[in-house]
């Protein structure tokens, strides 16, 4: 019998690994390898919301931060939203993220994680958190912070994506998190041609720091284009 869309995510997490070269100063992280329950908790969560094999559109995200999907194995969601929005517990360790606030805001509005992740699948071009090295120790660096990483990893990228949408997802139209984020996928998208249309919505980092005031028109805009889909 054919693997669940979850059985398949579990499977492309539990073989992730980044071999390539990397500019001097990045480094890498592997959540799924840095804590054992990461892994529990993420076959859990996928076994949970994506237990069948329903088409869904893709959401792209940046890469995964140390303080959301860099502990849980859940694109934007901090053990705080995994405990008390999806019923999920993670014992050793205790996050908050913003961009995993604001993303679960919009979640709710949407009518809550079981009709949301129905819908959609959220993950990265690169579904692994890189960090920039520095005296105090990592801090969350971007893809496309660099233009030597972007160009180091954007076969890795590249072959995620592969993998990302052979999971069975609708491309017709995939919703992108971040204008400089699409600008590059954008630039992936002329080459591959993997998705028909790309929708842009403001990163939910940018909307929790910056426009926390209009926060409920950005959730309304991203409610007006998703609910389009």
């Amino acid at each position: 019998m054919e693997k669940t869309i979850g059985e398949k995510v579990v499977a492309f997490n539990k073989k992730l690994h980044y071999s390539g070269e990397l500019p001097e100063g990045f480094d890498v992280l592997n959540p799924f390898f840095d804590n054992p329950e990461t892994l529990t908790v993420m076959t859990d969560f996928y076994k949970k919301f994506y237990n069948d094999h329903n088409q869904r559109k893709f959401i792209i995200g940046i890469n995964p931060s140390r303080h959301g999907a860099g502990v849980t194995g859940v694109p934007f969601t901090d053990t705080k939203r995994l405990e008390s929005i999806c019923g999920i517990e993670m014992k050793s360790a205790h996050t908050h993220e913003i961009s995993s606030v604001y993303l679960y805001d919009v979640i709710m509005n949407f009518g809550g994680p079981e009709l949301f992740y129905k819908e959609f699948y959220i993950n990265s071009p690169f579904p692994l958190a890189i960090i920039r090295k520095t005296l105090k120790g990592g801090l969350n660096a971007n893809y496309y912070d660099d233009k030597k990483l972007f160009e180091a990893v954007k076969p890795f990228i590249i072959q995620s994506l592969k993998d990302h949408i052979s999971l069975g997802l609708d491309t017709s139209e995939v919703f992108i998190l971040g204008k400089k984020n699409a600008t590059f996928i954008d630039k992936i998208n002329s080459q591959e041609h993997f998705f028909d249309k790309l929708t842009v919505l403001e990163h939910p980092r940018y909307i929790q720091q910056y426009k926390s005031k209009e926060k409920q028109l950005y959730i309304d805009k991203y409610l007006i284009a998703l609910n389009k889909a």
